[in-house]
């Protein structure tokens, strides 16, 4: 089943993990900035990582070092021991999802990226998309879930086919994976640039880099009715020539202009 997207994902730019600004104390992906873009009437784009004990935790890195005083990887530790360690710049913890959704509770579209687990794109553990279902059990605002990983959102589409799910999707180009790749990673890259697996996963929209808009496949998939949003504009000008192919952007660093 392809659900589709809910018309506010089109209409409300959508801030890049949370309405973020360090030096207001409103860090990527925190409390401080979720409550700054429902302040604001924005979109909100998050992103979710596993906890040690299968919690899905908003935070955008695997690892701690950048964006907290803490080392390590986030998996490593269970959800109870993130909660105790707070994000650069806010005296708040590391949220999980179900804190962020209780937050947000369907004041404004919620665009959820499912960071990769395997390392490669390749086939999914389950684990992350499993508490993700069951953050959202019972949460009736507007939610959309996507994922680089065409496994990942396969594996939505079993656990929440009546939730939208979207790729997020680029050039993918060579520099971008190890030298040498073996010839069927070399054929699965090409898929991937080539979006090959949207209709596989019943995806109903892409999240697509802002500079690669003009790709022939992206007109294809917007004129077969796919829903085209964009990644990650930093200025009123990147806006406005994305918006010449994009129905909406994912922004940070400015405050984008409402309908």
């Amino acid at each position: 089943m392809r659900a589709p997207l809910p018309e506010a994902f089109l209409r409300l730019p959508i801030a890049h993990r949370a309405y973020h600004d360090a030096e207001a104390k409103r860090p990527e992906n925190s409390l401080p900035a979720i409550r700054a873009a429902i302040r604001a009437g924005y979109g909100i784009e998050i992103d979710l990582q596993p906890s040690a004990d299968g919690q899905a935790m908003v935070f955008h890195d695997e690892m701690l070092d950048r964006l907290t005083f803490d080392t390590g990887p986030v998996a490593a530790r269970s959800a109870a021991e993130l909660q105790r360690i707070r994000v650069r710049a806010s005296a708040e913890p590391i949220p999980t999802f179900r804190q962020v959704l209780a937050e947000v509770a369907g004041q404004v579209p919620l665009l959820v990226e499912i960071k990769d687990q395997s390392g490669a794109f390749g086939p999914t553990n389950g684990v992350l998309e499993a508490a993700t279902a069951a953050a959202l059990q019972g949460y009736d605002g507007p939610v959309a879930l996507m994922s680089f990983n065409p496994h990942s959102v396969a594996h939505l589409q079993r656990l929440l086919p009546q939730v939208p799910r979207g790729l997020t999707t680029y050039a993918f180009p060579a520099e971008d994976f190890p030298p040498g790749l073996p010839p069927e990673m070399e054929a699965r890259r090409q898929a991937l640039a080539a979006i090959e697996d949207y209709d596989r996963v019943e995806a109903s929209f892409i999240s697509h880099h802002w500079r690669d808009l003009s790709r022939p496949r992206v007109a294809e998939l917007k004129a077969l009715g796919a829903a085209v949003l964009c990644w990650t504009i930093r200025s009123p000008e990147e806006e406005a020539q994305a918006r010449q192919i994009a129905q909406n952007v994912t922004f940070e660093h400015y405050a984008a202009a409402q309908p």
